[in-house]
């Protein structure tokens, strides 16, 4: 029952850490990884599930945000909209490769799905990011 609550708290983690709330699914694994309860390998599994979903989840109210675009509580001004449109034109998908990335990531994913990048092109780059950084920490880890 201890497995169950540890992998349940980790895809919690890891899924509200990739959206756009402040949360860090780091420290999470880290602990995990270094109690040696679990294999790494489920915990990374595990953890790479909860992050991309969490991901795709911000691509969807990407595809759907523009739709309340001129309503007052929406969360950025056109002209800051404007420019992460921009940028993402400038540097393209390939910039997915960063939304792993804390500060710049999470919105990464979100502007994607404003700029209607293919579904499956984004979860592959998306993917690659956030499946690299947990190999990379569990790496240092271990």
């Amino acid at each position: 029952m201890a497995d169950l609550a540890a992998y349940l708290g980790l895809f919690g983690a890891a899924l509200l850490a990739a959206t756009i709330l402040p949360m860090q699914s780091e420290a999470v694994l880290s602990g995990l990884i270094l109690a040696g309860r679990q294999p790494v390998s489920a915990l990374l599994i595990v953890a790479s599930l909860g992050n991309v979903l969490g991901s795709v989840i911000n691509w969807l109210l990407g595809r759907s945000i523009e739709h309340f675009r001129d309503r007052r509580w929406f969360p950025a001004s056109p002209s800051a909209l404007e420019r992460a449109q921009g940028w993402y034109r400038r540097w393209g998908r390939w910039s997915l490769l960063l939304s792993w990335a804390p500060i710049v990531g999470d919105p990464l994913t979100v502007v994607a799905g404003v700029m209607r990048e293919p579904f499956w092109i984004f979860l592959a780059l998306v993917t690659i990011a956030k499946v690299g950084r947990y190999l990379v920490l569990a790496w240092a880890l271990t």
